[in-house]
């Protein structure tokens, strides 16, 4: 592609040199530069990418994208926001790819992944050629990319969405973060469906306030258009949790149809008669298109709202209930979300991604709904992430536990020990004694000391991590995966 089409995109763009020169690919990073790539200087929140530019000429980038000059001997196209001319240039590059699938988005604090997963499930088992992108990782046909955040910069995800349209993908279901939307990632996005799970506390080292938070959120729902479609297939639509109250605001927001899922408001999907067992959660459900019963293996109430809105997503692609009910009865789990560690034992493991105090809250109470014994709770925080959530989640813990132990997650580059004395405020706010709680720096020996002290009907709680299979401590990345440490530590007490 030639550089003066990509100027011609941008309408206050300033062309300084050759525009016949040949674009062959597009970087936002100067460390995956190849020869014939346009890189584009991205003032981050780190570091300014017009400080790499000479690294990019260097590897043989043929053109810059730039906010001003900079001092390479290449063509430079200036511009006003070059993390807008990122998300133009991208989606032209890569051939408008959301435009030639249905992209269903999710967004919300807790629940993205599972009901991601579950849509995904459902769309795949009834036919569908599927991709998905999260937390966990980016699906495309058979080939699997591994994580790196929830929603991928701007470049990567028009790129993987490109793949996606070659492997003749028809649904794409996407985790969509704050962050993201704030940033732009998903700007040239064309979504099908855009769905809501729940505004809780969050990322407020980011975002600041909880209004600037649950404002990111409200761009996902204000850029689906404001235009209305004849073609069923051109049609757009909103799916809400009715039972959050950042729902009303949201519905203001949008133009396109909407749909409402929920418990215990009225809405058009509708779950009743709730009941969570260690084995599963059965539930009722009323919907527009008919009503029936499911029995899920996975646990909680908190999954049957991801139930409800995977439910809602289906229902909008016309996909019959009795078989969306067959597809969510038939999954099992999904990785580190209420994940059952089983080595035999005569207690319970359940290893979550619970990180928030919403989701470290929907977590334990469930638990508490089905536990015989005692409830025993291993967790942390973050290191350099919103500091406010660390008491509130000390005291959710202390609330529905019977002991706790309180370890290190991701310390990154904050002291571990301290993040733990953030915590500790919450435990003792609920009179607490020294007796009833540890504070163990090490996360292995926290889920050593967890298992070694369950009995006959306990449940321990591993929440934090789920899927993850590191710790980041001090800059260094070490391999650490819950689900193998407890399973290891389950044998040892065997052995």
């Amino acid at each position: 592609m030639l550089l003066k089409e990509i100027a011609s995109l941008l309408l206050l763009s300033r062309l300084e040199g050759r525009g016949e020169v040949q674009v062959t690919g597009i970087q936002a990073d100067s460390r995956k530069v190849q020869p014939g790539d346009l890189f584009i200087c991205i003032s981050g929140l780190v570091s300014d990418g017009h400080q790499y530019a000479g690294d990019a000429v260097s590897k043989g980038a043929a053109a810059l994208v730039a906010e001003h000059a900079v001092d390479a001997d290449v063509p430079q196209l200036i511009v006003k926001d070059s993390r807008y001319a990122m998300a133009v240039i991208a989606n032209h590059f890569y051939g408008y790819p959301s435009g030639q699938m249905k992209l269903i988005g999710v967004t919300g604090t807790n629940g993205k992944t599972t009901t991601t997963y579950l849509i995904e499930h459902i769309m795949r088992e009834q036919g569908f050629r599927t991709g998905l992108m999260g937390t966990i990782q980016t699906r495309i046909g058979s080939k699997i990319i591994e994580a790196e955040r929830t929603t991928q910069d701007v470049v990567d995800l028009q790129r993987n969405l490109h793949e996606m349209v070659k492997e003749e993908t028809e649904y794409c279901i996407m985790e969509v973060s704050s962050h993201a939307l704030e940033l732009g990632r998903v700007k040239g996005c064309r979504f099908r469906t855009a769905l809501f799970t729940n505004l809780t506390q969050d990322h407020l080292d980011y975002h600041q306030t909880m209004e600037n938070y649950a404002a990111a959120k409200g761009l996902l729902f204000s850029r689906l258009g404001n235009e209305f479609f004849a073609d069923p297939q051109e049609r757009q639509y909103a799916v809400f949790n009715a039972d959050d109250p950042a729902s009303g605001a949201y519905l203001r927001q949008t133009a396109v149809q909407a749909v409402t899922y929920g418990i215990r408001n009225d809405s058009d999907v509708r779950a009743f008669d709730v009941k969570v067992t260690a084995q599963g959660t059965r539930f009722k459900v009323s919907t527009f298109r008919g009503d029936t019963e499911l029995q899920m293996k996975l646990l909680g109430t908190f999954n049957v709202y991801n139930a409800l809105a995977a439910i809602s997503a289906a229902l909008i692609e016309g996909i019959p209930l009795e078989a969306v009910k067959q597809s969510l009865e038939n999954v099992r789990i999904v990785d580190g979300r209420m994940e059952s560690i089983y080595q035999g034992q005569d207690f319970l493991v359940v290893v979550d991604y619970a990180h928030t105090p919403d989701g470290l809250e929907n977590a334990l109470s469930t638990i508490k709904e089905f536990a015989e014994g005692r409830v025993l709770t291993v967790f942390g925080c973050g290191g350099d992430r919103d500091r406010l959530k660390r008491p509130i989640m000390g005291k959710i813990a202390a609330q529905y536990s019977d002991h706790v132990l309180v370890t290190s997650d991701n310390p990154r580059s904050e002291d571990p020990e301290a993040i733990m004395r953030d915590i500790e405020p919450g435990i003792l706010s609920q009179g607490w004694d020294r007796q009833r709680y540890d504070m163990i720096v090490e996360r292995r020996e926290a889920i050593r000391q967890a298992v070694r002290m369950a009995g006959p009907g306990d449940v321990v709680l591993i929440a934090g991590k789920g899927h993850e299979t590191y710790q980041i401590i001090k800059g260094k990345v070490y391999d650490f995966d819950d689900r193998l440490v407890a399973s290891e530590e389950i044998r040892s007490l065997q052995s």
